[in-house]
């Protein structure tokens, strides 16, 4: 079987490497992307089974506001992505009884917090978290060579340095335990667990170990538009793919990666043959990256890769039940009386389908229900998916989602079902988790190996969530046409 050549070589087809292939494919590089499922986007996709599209991962999108990764993304490519904006992005179910509205608007969302949480210090909180965030936004994409690994990125940085920069740098020494403290909310319980549990979704870990600067910005995603798409997340990967196609790219699947070697070029051995690449990107995690492709770099990241225990995956279940009821948010988190057996979970995500999206169930009258809540250290834990989803019907029976004799259909999967999936070690999802000895210049950079080879991923600056692996995927194509001059 002869070597296919290619201009830049791409392993994974996550939405963070599909964003690096897509933009460089623009600057009129032939690319070829090799996805070992068979289906592209990783943790952003979907899938069909039973008569229903469930969503494999992510489910919330977010980022298509000004300043915003995946609005520069699709601005550049000038491709359409099927959004529905959701007038309520979240509702949130605490275990002492309140439904909170997670408003998009700041004023309803203070008086909302004010209300459920008590109004001392929630508005000076609120308003400092989202200043913050607005600034994270606004400098996002005009600082694309942090964090910094080379001589020649520092000349960018100081060209876009500003004073808001210098002001709010600070907020990545201090911890989200601390900023509680300083506005005397650390001993509100009932609002602290409420912090946690959302820090969990957007950070994956607590107070204590988000900074300020990611974890403001990650409690006010909801403070954004947020998104729906009908059909499934797929049809958020599909118009990129699209894209890259058009510009002369290929997209091989069913192709696991087995090796990559580095000479004058890199070569790609995969399932389906050999590629011949000039440039190469890997859009996986860190974990997995250095398996396949080795050439002495394990040791510049032994002290970077995080192991099982630092890491989480999650329990999924999907749901399929008759119901004519209409649901006034796409999006919820149940806080639960008890934790999840085996799992120390305190909390459950639900993601149902729009009222208006007819498509994802073939029989009408049916909706469809997406479920997922943490597995920590999942090399380890042992779970009993059966025990968990009668607790998760339970819960779901309780809060008045439905009634168990109206599901139609139901599977789960755990950290095994995850790592097949995905092909990522442990099945491990969410990328690292923030620790606060790990500030955002000390993240792992998208140069792979000093020389032509990148990444990009939830692993890499800046981390998790859709506006943060777009982001990575914009770096990493950045760093490359700088480097090399493209």
């Amino acid at each position: 079987m002869s070597t296919k050549k290619f201009d830049v070589g791409v392993i994974g087809s996550g939405l963070g490497s599909l964003t690096a292939a897509a933009l460089l494919a623009k600057q009129g590089k032939r690319v070829v992307i090799l996805e070992q499922n068979y289906l592209p986007g990783g943790c952003t996709s979907s899938y069909w089974r039973k008569g229903f599209i469930w969503e494999s991962g992510a489910t919330t999108v977010v980022g298509l506001d000004q300043n915003m990764p995946l609005k520069h993304l699709v601005d550049t490519l000038d491709i359409k992505i099927p959004v529905r904006k959701l007038d309520l992005p979240m509702k949130v179910y605490l275990n002492s009884g309140e439904v909170i509205h997670k408003h998009q608007n700041l004023e309803d969302w203070i008086l909302e917090a004010e209300k459920n949480f008590g109004p001392s210090s929630q508005r000076k909180f609120w308003k400092l978290c989202y200043e913050i965030s607005q600034f994270v936004w606004s400098t996002s994409l005009k600082q694309l060579s942090f964090p910094p690994s080379k001589f020649s990125d520092f000349g960018p940085l100081l060209k876009n340095i500003s004073w808001d920069q210098l002001k709010y740098s600070r907020y990545s020494l201090i911890t989200m335990e601390q900023l509680l403290k300083k506005y005397d909310l650390w001993e509100n319980k009932k609002f602290v667990d409420y912090v946690n549990e959302q820090l969990l979704i957007t950070a994956q870990n607590h107070a204590s170990e988000v900074n300020v600067l990611f974890g403001a910005t990650a409690l006010c995603y909801t403070n954004y538009s947020n998104y729906y798409i009908d059909g499934g997340l797929l049809n958020l990967i599909n118009p990129i793919i699209e894209y890259i196609k058009d510009q002369g790219g290929e997209i091989t699947l069913r192709n696991p990666v087995l090796e990559v070697q580095r000479s004058d070029k890199y070569i790609i051995q995969s399932k389906q043959g050999s590629f011949e690449t000039d440039y190469l990107i890997s859009g996986l995690p860190i974990n997995d990256t250095v398996q396949i492709y080795q050439n002495g770099y394990q040791s510049k990241y032994e002290d970077k890769i995080m192991d099982s225990k630092k890491l989480n995956s999650a329990f999924q279940m999907g749901i399929g039940f008759r119901s004519d009821k209409k649901f006034d948010c796409v999006h919820h988190q149940i806080h639960l009386d008890e934790p999840l057996s085996g799992t120390g979970s305190s909390s459950i995500f639900v993601s149902l389908n729009h009222n208006e999206d007819h498509s994802r169930c073939d029989v009408p009258g049916t909706r469809v229900a997406s479920i997922s809540t943490h597995l920590p250290d999942p090399g380890n834990l042992i779970v009993s998916g059966e025990e968990i989803e009668l607790e998760i019907i339970n819960a779901l029976e309780q809060k008045g989602f439905l009634n168990r004799e109206d599901i139609v259909y139901k599977h789960s999967s755990t950290q095994k079902s995850w790592q097949k999936w995905t092909g990522r070690a442990y099945g491990f999802v969410g990328g690292y988790p923030q620790f606060k000895n790990i500030k955002p210049w000390q993240m792992i950079d998208s140069r792979l190996d000093g020389h032509k080879a990148y990444i990009c991923g939830d692993t890499t600056y800046p981390g998790q969530g859709i506006p943060g692996v777009v982001l990575s995927g914009i770096i990493a194509a950045e760093k490359l046409r700088n480097d090399w001059g493209l």
